[in-house]
């Protein structure tokens, strides 16, 4: 049924449309408070003209819908079903930064950690601004609830506790009687308290224990639980005077030359600035402000654990004063928002807008950054203790474990020093272990390095994820080399994890410069040590089929892999090309060579049945 006919039957009730292609691919999802109406005005001649609806009309071939009982339901169906489909027509959030969130693990002895990986299973509390405000509140968990973040198997007990527990930031329940159920129970409970800002509650569950701790001359216990008590009022006497200094709100601003966008968003909470958020566009083919700004806060907050009193937007919307009902029910209090029009409020708002066109000039019109400025930005992404002037770049190559080679080269001063690229023939390892070669290239590099009081590089950068990066930690602790930074690049993620911070994997934007260099150089390490393998290879073929031709020795074999590259190229070379290379006797003893191996199997893709 064509799509004029189709919009005709659709009912005049709330829900959400979803256009087709001929795969069947939802390209489009909308919501309408009256179905019938809202598609018709796809149909229209003004819509048609339009860049957007008029492609989106072209491509679509079907018409689906979804009734619902009212326009909010709409909405929130919409907000679901364009993250699960990723329609191309929409507005999409490509979120390149997240922000951390505290978890308390759903196990019999719970951890607590710093993660922005959301699941389940397990209790979250965040997101928090600036994203170190979590580890912070982390590190007053441990010391004074002493909820561990550690990764022992708790399932099982153990013969001694860790430094943890003797410097006490754990309760040490990986170890029979240092503690009981119960009161490890009580701390989780009075941690997620007090993550929940629940100070009154947590107050009195205190004072309870602290009077219980007297009554059985438990002195020490009860002076701990004192100053627990004296953190929790402190806390809350600085929530109190922040919550009265200033508003909490979220402030957007964008810049556009379509296609291209970016988005700024600044968290001000408590009344100051406490971090910035860049986004970006590169699919805004036609940019409608109000479209882009409705579909940009519906797919932050509604799906969102976290939403703020205010928020302050650039353009007005169709949707706003239901997007703020639905958010002020989330949120259990009344949500604005708002488009400032004078004053203070304004003056943020413009310089909101100031940053985000500094952060599009940044992203689509600056393309190569200087040497120094590169430099500067990677010591401030991987937290590297200065500006990095050479860096070292390892790489594994291998076909399921035979000919194992590796490769290091090397990025100087703003350039690739060919000069200083080293290759390696994996001597020590058998089989295909990726880890072991990585331990046994980078002990050797590093132990000359150390022997010729050689000074050692910025930064060493692993291809590989996790298994490589502490396999060459395992090497460089072995020389008693502790403080080097050492980094690695995941090849599926792109996730860059540094030594030390391997929880927290750094996930760059895909424009980043820093990425992108750090890209360049792993992938010129991949290609060197690819290089070196398939030379390599094909040496020690070659050496084993022209083994029994006398006059053929591996001189022979280093000079046609060099000149010819293959043992594909030597085959199908003519003798008096052989005879440039190797001189007229051997490339006469090369050819009756293979075509002797010719004529002998003259159809060597052709198998006989048997």
């Amino acid at each position: 049924m064509p799509l004029r006919e189709r919009v005709a039957l659709l009912p005049q009730e709330p829900g959400v449309y979803l256009y087709k292609d001929a795969a069947g691919t939802v390209i489009y999802v909308g919501k309408a408070k009256n179905l019938r109406a809202r598609v018709r005005n796809y149909f229209t001649e003004e819509s048609l003209a339009g860049a957007k609806n008029g492609t989106l009309i072209s491509v679509a071939t079907s018409l689906d819908y979804i009734l619902v009982d009212n326009e909010k339901e709409a909405l929130a169906l919409e907000n679901n079903l364009i993250k699960q489909y990723q329609p191309r027509f929409n507005i999409l959030l490509r979120d390149d930064k997240t922000y951390p969130y505290i978890k308390i693990t759903n196990e019999k002895y719970p951890r607590v950690y710093v993660t922005r990986r959301l699941n389940k299973e397990d209790t979250f509390y965040g997101p928090y601004f600036p994203g170190n405000l979590a580890y912070r509140t982390v590190d007053l968990i441990h010391r004074r609830f002493m909820v561990p973040s550690c990764k022992i198997d708790l399932t099982r007990k153990h013969p001694q506790p860790c430094l943890e527990y003797h410097i006490k930031r754990c309760l040490g329940p990986c170890v029979e009687g240092l503690t009981t159920d119960e009161e490890y129970a009580a701390a989780t409970r009075r941690a997620k308290l007090f993550l929940e800002g629940k100070h009154k509650e947590l107050r009195e569950e205190i004072r309870g224990q602290m009077a219980r701790a007297s009554d059985d001359l438990n002195f020490e216990r009860a002076a701990s639980l004192r100053d627990l008590l004296t953190t929790v009022d402190e806390m809350e006497e600085r929530q109190k005077m922040a919550a009265a200094s200033g508003d909490d709100v979220d402030i957007f601003a964008y810049h556009a030359e379509a296609p291209l966008v970016a988005v700024n968003l600044f968290h001000v909470r408590n009344g100051r600035i406490v971090d910035r958020k860049e986004m970006f566009w590169e699919d805004q083919q036609q940019f409608d402000p109000q479209e882009f700004i409705a579909a940009l806060l519906k797919q932050i907050y509604l799906g969102g654990r976290y939403v703020p009193g205010l928020i302050h937007v650039p353009a007005e919307f169709e949707d706003r004063e239901l997007l703020e009902e639905i958010l002020s029910e989330k949120r259990g209090r009344k949500v604005e928002i708002l488009t400032p029009q004078r004053g203070q409020k304004k003056a943020l708002a413009e310089l909101v807008g100031t940053n985000a066109q500094h952060s599009f000039e940044s992203r689509f019109r600056i393309l190569k950054p200087s040497s120094s400025s590169i430099a500067s930005a990677i010591e401030e992404a991987l937290g590297l203790p200065g500006p990095p002037n050479r860096i070292e770049c390892f790489d594994i190559s291998h076909i399921q474990g035979t000919d194992k080679v590796a490769s290091m080269v090397v990025w100087e001063n703003g350039r690739m020093n060919k000069a200083a690229y080293r290759k390696f023939i994996i001597k020590t390892v058998i089989g295909n272990d990726d880890f072991a070669s990585m331990r046994e290239v980078v002990l050797r590099r590093y132990s000359r390095v150390l022997e010729e009081k050689q000074t050692m590089p910025s930064l060493i950068l692993i291809d590989g994820g996790l298994g490589q990066l502490h396999a060459a930690q395992q090497s460089l602790e072995k020389l008693g080399i502790l403080t080097q930074p050492v980094a690695s690049i995941a090849k599926r993620e792109e996730w860059i994890y540094v030594l030390g911070q391997e929880e927290e994997p750094i996930v760059l934007d895909r424009h980043s410069p820093v990425l992108h260099l750090i890209q360049v150089i792993r992938d010129e390490a991949h290609r060197f040590a690819v290089t070196f393998h398939r030379t390599r290879r094909n040496a020690v073929r070659l050496t084993s089929e022209l083994a029994e031709i006398p006059g053929v020795g591996k001189k022979t074999v280093e000079k046609l892999l060099r000149t010819l590259g293959s043992i594909q190229q030597v085959k199908a070379a003519q003798e008096e090309q052989l005879a440039t290379v190797v001189g007229p006797a051997a490339a006469r003893k090369l050819r009756q060579f293979y075509d002797s191996q010719q004529s002998n199997n003259p159809h060597p893709d052709y198998r006989t049945a048997g």
